[in-house]
């Protein structure tokens, strides 16, 4: 790998991170470019290449990880979640989180059973891929 494929890898990194760190506000493409120390355009062709999907996506995703945990760790209502993981709308989470989960939100805490197990375990497992979910729109 050249040195300037790792440069460019590890400014994708550093704004993923920072929407790691603050997924619950409202993405913003020109805060995040200029963390990557790229253009607005550059860094959402490069964030997709990079990661395999947009940083809008990527956002969504893992917000819905969140809700997920949420979900079948405590009783707070969907809606709560839905507000405390980002969303603004509880009819947009629903539909992502269908989409990403192939259940409803309140399907999947219907379904939950909690497992005796490490935390950090049951939610890589537990982890929605985007491989899947491609998967799925094709057909296959």
């Amino acid at each position: 790998m050249s040195r300037a494929v790792e440069e460019i890898n590890r400014r994708m990194l550093r704004a993923r991170d920072a929407m790691d760190r603050a997924y619950t506000q409202p993405l913003d493409i020109p805060h995040l470019a200029e963390v990557a120390h790229v253009s607005e355009a550059h860094f959402i062709r490069t964030f997709k290449s990079t990661f395999g999907e947009t940083p809008h996506r990527y956002l969504q995703r893992r917000r819905v990880e969140r809700s997920m945990f949420m979900l079948c760790e405590t009783a707070r209502s969907i809606t709560d979640i839905c507000l405390e993981v980002g969303f603004t709308s509880l009819g947009t989470f629903s539909r992502t989180f269908s989409e990403i989960v192939g259940v409803t939100p309140s399907e999947y805490r219907a379904r939950a059973v909690i497992k005796p197990v490490p935390t950090c375990f049951t939610m890589a497992y537990m982890r929605p891929s985007s491989f899947g979910e491609a998967r799925a729109k094709n057909g296959a």
